[in-house]
């Protein structure tokens, strides 16, 4: 994978929204601006907001085309190091006709975001490119008060630094979710609740592989288009999922589980780390369900980690697209072997 440069204090990152427009909500304004104030104060980074980043739900709905242009623009953009995604949403798979690829391919940057952010993910990783399944803008940086120290660390291992990004431990507590995003909540903390750990669901063992994943519900979506990597790209990795907040069913996630083994792609791959589900709903009936389906796939013998803090669990830490992973069920571990970024 070609890796972006890493991020030193002073450079400037871009904001775009390639799915939802609420940033652009005047509702919400508020929070974009105490995440961008985030950004500037604790990595003491410059924000560029792109032109059509803050041009609403509306707006951006009915004009994907403005997404892309702003995703190109800042890719081409030499003073932009970093691209930071304002939230996820439903609907990013509409830019990809609208991407300038060959300004993608020439201009690795650091691009971060989760949820229906997976689509732009895979737009890179298909070209071979490393990218962050991690924070977003109006989510993790625009955390009440102020961010969380867990979130914080890891982009400080994963984008300032060239040393392997080494160990991750689990969260020791984690955020619960239900504080609306009003403004008289500004100044409001949300609780944090007891995390308790990780847990090996499947196989005891050790596997190593290169990172692929993402939201569960995109990368099942996004079955039969272009997006969806080829099955050869699944072999020996450390398939990474996580659920949104809308909370698939039990029932709907052994379906397309099911899917994905008839695909073949259980039977590639070396391990699997799974984010913990948002709220912590369906937390016992989906380790029910990754068994069987992988008792039914024949792969009993798979190492599989669970309640892993990424994607829709905040504090979180970030997830880097190809890079090699280690997954230890014996003494749950799991560990990134190498750096996100070069100098």
């Amino acid at each position: 994978m070609i890796k972006p440069q890493r991020l030193s204090e002073g450079d400037t990152v871009a904001v775009v929204s390639l799915s939802s427009g609420l940033a652009g909500e005047p509702g919400i304004r508020w929070r974009q601006e105490q995440g961008i104030k985030h950004i500037e104060e604790t990595f003491n980074l410059k924000v560029k907001v792109m032109p059509n980043a803050l041009k609403g739900i509306d707006y951006l709905y009915d004009h994907p085309e403005k997404r892309a242009e702003d995703l190109n623009e800042a890719l081409k953009d030499p003073k932009v190091k970093a691209i930071i995604c304002a939230i996820g949403g439903k609907e990013t798979i509409r830019i990809l006709p609208y991407i300038d690829f060959e300004a993608l391919k020439n201009n690795p940057k650091i691009f971060t975001g989760y949820s229906d952010t997976t689509s732009n993910h895979l737009m890179f990783y298909n070209n071979g490119i490393s990218t962050s399944y991690g924070p977003a803008l109006l989510t993790d940086f625009a955390e009440n008060i102020e961010m969380d120290e867990y979130t914080v660390e890891s982009i400080r291992k994963t984008w300032f630094s060239t040393e392997p990004i080494g160990e991750i431990k689990p969260a020791a507590k984690l955020r619960e979710f239900g504080l609306q995003w009003d403004i008289e909540n500004k100044n409001k903390r949300r609780p944090l609740i007891e995390n308790t750990g990780y847990e090996s669901i499947n196989a005891s063992g050790v596997a190593e592989g290169h990172l692929i994943g993402g939201c569960f519900e995109v990368i099942n979506n996004i079955r039969g288009t272009e997006l969806f990597p080829d099955l050869n790209q699944f072999d020996g990795g450390i398939l990474f999922f996580e659920n949104s907040e809308t909370n698939i069913t039990p029932e709907a996630l052994e379906d397309n589980l099911r899917s994905l083994s008839m695909m073949g792609i259980f039977d590639r791959i070396n391990g699997v780390i799974i984010g913990r589900p948002e709220s912590g709903i369906y937390y016992e009936e989906y380790k029910e369900v990754w068994q069987k389906i992988l008792k039914e796939a024949g792969r009993e013998d798979l190492p599989v980690l669970y309640n892993l803090s990424f994607g829709h669990n905040e504090p979180k830490f970030i997830v880097p697209y190809g890079l090699q992973a280690k997954v230890d069920t014996e003494n749950l571990t799991f560990e990134i072997l190498e750096s996100a970024v070069t100098e």
